[in-house]
């Protein structure tokens, strides 16, 4: 065991604090990883303050990480010491059901075991901690290979906000000539911008805020809808192959789902507090679906970070040192955020 810098939530009302938590001593399989940057997730914040339940304190957040490796286990194949390393939302998982052996490890049977405040797989009873600390241990089946030269911080994301939009989007068979809409233009709704356009397809910025038209643009998106203008919605009704949803605050799908053409795909990446309405009169129209997707598997997350790398595809961050971080809460609550915060962890 090795005791190492984090920040973390002692209670779900309290500001985040410095401590000082264990990691464990590394097994044969194990890599350790020196972390260089962390991204900021808004699951950071539901976690930490409780708001979906099942919160254990202390409790270190953090699922965008990326880090130097420092030291690897006697076994360990993939990775050598000083190599360049991601990790992200899982890090562990049963391994043996079909979802994991079809590489789907996110969608194992028993559950994933998530990068904090997840209990490990060892029977330890120990909860695991994430990336708002000095270093992360983690089997090496769930550490990525992160061949980036440049902009690491604006890789970190890419952990999470990447591989939530990335994944429902090739699921979805985005390419060339495909008529993608994407709601809400926040953290996970830029990154969709970037992958619909670099899939070739057209890409259509739906949001509330007229301020957005000239980010839609800077980011590539070809077309801008304001969606407090129900006449706007109304004119581009059946319009869309796909609508990626990643609007986190309470809505009505219906709305979204009455833009998709035949066959058309409401793709759900955000998390509203309460389940949204959904008309089936909109659904049976033009046979629609409404699909949800959670991150990908690992082979996949892979896919996207070398995908990224060759496109040269990063987020649109702010860096930030580690005792900012509850000021970057209290902004991402406000969404005072373009796109993403991420944390230099040398200032921890």
């Amino acid at each position: 065991m090795s005791s190492v810098k984090a920040y973390a939530a002692i209670n779900s009302s309290s500001p985040l604090v410095p401590l000082q938590i264990q990691r464990r001593s590394l097994k044969e399989h194990d890599v350790q990883v020196e972390i260089l940057y962390c991204g900021v997730c808004h699951s950071d914040i539901h976690t930490a303050r409780d708001e979906w339940g099942g919160a254990v304190y202390p409790l270190v957040p953090g699922h965008e990480i990326v880090g130097i490796v420092k030291a690897i286990g006697s076994s360990v194949s993939h990775f050598k010491v000083g190599q360049t390393v991601g990790v992200g939302v899982m890090v562990d998982s049963c391994r043996v059901c079909k979802n994991c052996n079809n590489d789907y490890e996110q969608y194992c049977e028993e559950g994933m075991t998530g990068t904090y405040n997840a209990l490990e797989r060892d029977g330890s009873g120990n909860r695991t901690m994430g990336g708002y600390s000095a270093e992360i241990v983690t089997d090496e089946k769930y550490v990525l290979r992160v061949d980036a030269k440049e902009n690491l911080a604006g890789v970190a994301p890419l952990l999470c906000a990447g591989i939530t939009t990335y994944s429902p989007l090739k699921f979805a068979d985005v390419k060339p000539g495909t008529k993608v809409a994407v709601v809400g233009l926040g953290g996970l709704g830029h990154m969709a911008v970037k992958f619909a356009v670099a899939f070739g397809a057209e890409v259509t910025v739906i949001s509330t805020s007229p301020s957005k038209v000239a980010e839609a643009g800077k980011l590539g998106a070809h077309h801008f809808i304001l969606a407090k203008d129900p006449s706007a919605l109304q004119s581009h009704a059946s319009s869309f192959d796909v609508v990626l949803d990643a609007i986190s605050a309470d809505h009505d799908y219906t709305q979204y789902l009455n833009l998709l053409a035949l066959n058309g795909k409401l793709l759900v990446v955000g998390l509203p507090e309460h389940q949204p309405k959904v008309s089936p009169f909109a659904l049976v129209k033009n046979r629609r679906s409404i699909i949800g997707s959670m991150i990908g598997g690992i082979k996949e997350t892979q896919e996207m970070l070398d995908f990224c790398n060759e496109k040269k595809i990063y987020a649109e961050i702010e860096t930030i040192p580690v005792s900012y971080i509850n000021d970057a809460y209290a902004r991402m609550i406000k969404g005072d955020i373009k796109y993403r915060f991420v944390i230099d962890m040398s200032t921890l």
